[in-house]
């Protein structure tokens, strides 16, 4: 066993020998100071194992890697580490992970320039510049990344959003046509309407999580192969009925830390708009889920921020820019029910209903239980839920749950019955 392995770590440090006395005077204790678990080499590398083998190791073990870029890292340890980029079956999770810090003015590999940089070549913006690498560590989401198992994963997930792309079944029609939209320049926009409980975060969380995992991290048969570089893009996810983002300097905030840019004093429409028309260089997906809350409850967001984020999108931003939204409702009638008259809902070119899962999508979610169910029972949850994702986890999970009891009778079935009942409103959509 590597000796890494002995202790969990959050962020693993690159750097030059030569800058080694600013990384363990000023950039580690900072981050240690903030509760993260760093990996450096003097101090956590494995004696006699082979330098680059520890490296790749702490990498692959680590959720963020810091690069401190200057002139004596290209020098000595570029080499060495596009190597490991590339030299994997999956460099698009090696690449996700890592987090560019400008230490000294150098010109950077085209591997780099692609990521946004936190940018410490000037010493008076250095405390700005740990703000901006903190917030994006700090982030709060669920690591899909972490080495979870699949005995640690529940089978069946009926309640709260798929937030782990293994557990995630079906939908592979609205996957392709939307990454098809964002292939090529412009990206476009599109909203994903169906009713409560369809799966519209669920598909939101996925399209955020799929590019940023290692093969052991999802399942054979999940492709990931939709755009041609997938690394080059940045997900945003933006969770309307999170408080934090009930206002325009809340969301403003929130999505440049995502987008590793400056948080401009005030962090206001104009600022914002400043900001990411200057420094948006990689294609941008962001995820509105659930803009009905905002439209309804938060008066901030009113026709003027609407129209302006059509404008960055539209005419500001060379086409790297693309919303996605889901709603209860199609996306006209939701603006007219909550007096937004703006023409940020007519760029919404593409339009996908979510209804059942079609029949090979919802067997495949049956047979990833781990002890198989007989014929009969899954040709009873197919004709029970229609399909229906939630309906589909709920008896499913009921299935299960008696036959790790050794239960042989059919009481699992009546449970399952009552489990649904509050979700029957999906049967009756069709």
């Amino acid at each position: 066993m590597h000796e890494l392995s002995q202790k969990q770590y959050d962020i693993f440090i690159s750097y030059s020998r030569l800058d080694r006395e600013w990384v363990q005077a000023e950039l580690m204790p900072r981050l240690e100071r903030h509760g993260f678990q760093v990996c450096i080499d003097y101090r956590d590398f494995e004696i006699g194992t082979p330098i680059l083998h520890n490296i790749e190791y702490a990498v692959d073990n680590c959720r963020h890697t810091i690069l401190v870029l200057t002139p004596s890292w290209l020098e000595s340890e570029w080499t060495d580490f596009e190597s490991l980029l590339v030299g994997t079956s999956d460099p698009t999770a090696r690449r996700r992970k890592l987090i560019p810090l400008l230490l000294k003015p150098c010109a950077l590999p085209s591997r780099i320039t692609i990521l946004t940089y936190a940018d410490f070549t000037q010493h008076q913006d250095h405390d700005t510049q740990f703000s901006r690498l903190l917030n994006q560590l700090q982030i709060t989401s669920i690591d899909v990344n972490s080495p979870i198992s699949q005995a640690e994963l529940s089978p069946f997930v009926a309640g709260p959003p798929i937030m782990y792309p293994r557990q995630f079944f079906g939908r592979e029609r609205e996957l392709r046509r939307l990454f098809n939209l964002w292939k090529r320049h412009p990206l476009q926009n599109a909203a994903l309407i169906g009713p409560r409980r369809s799966g519209k975060t669920s598909l939101l969380l996925y399209l955020k999580n799929i590019f940023t995992l290692s093969p052991e991290q999802r399942r054979a048969d999940q492709q990931t192969d939709w755009l041609p570089q997938p690394e080059q893009y940045r997900w945003i996810f933006v969770d309307f009925q999170n408080p934090r983002l009930s206002n325009r300097e809340g969301i403003f905030r929130y999505l440049l830390e995502q987008l590793n840019m400056p948080v401009l004093r005030p962090c206001d429409l104009e600022s914002f708009i400043e900001v990411v028309s200057r420094h948006l260089q990689n294609p941008t997906v962001i995820l509105l889920d659930e803009i009905g809350v905002a439209l309804q409850r938060y008066t901030e967001f009113d026709d003027f921020f609407w129209e302006s984020l059509r404008s960055l999108a539209t005419n500001q931003v060379n086409g790297n820019l693309a919303f996605v939204l889901t709603a209860d409702q199609a996306i006209g009638q939701l603006a007219r029910h909550s007096g937004i008259g703006s023409p940020f809902f007519n760029i919404f070119g593409y339009t996908s209903t979510l209804g059942p899962l079609d029949e090979p999508e919802a067997h495949g979610l049956i047979r990833s239980s781990p002890l198989p169910f007989p014929v009969a029972d899954v040709n009873w949850i197919l004709e029970q839920s229609q399909r229906w994702p939630p309906l589909l986890q709920i008896l499913c999970r009921e299935r299960l749950l008696s036959l790790e009891g050794g239960e042989v009778d059919s009481s699992w079935r009546e449970e399952g019955l009552r489990q649904i009942q509050p979700f029957r409103y999906l049967l009756e959509l069709g």
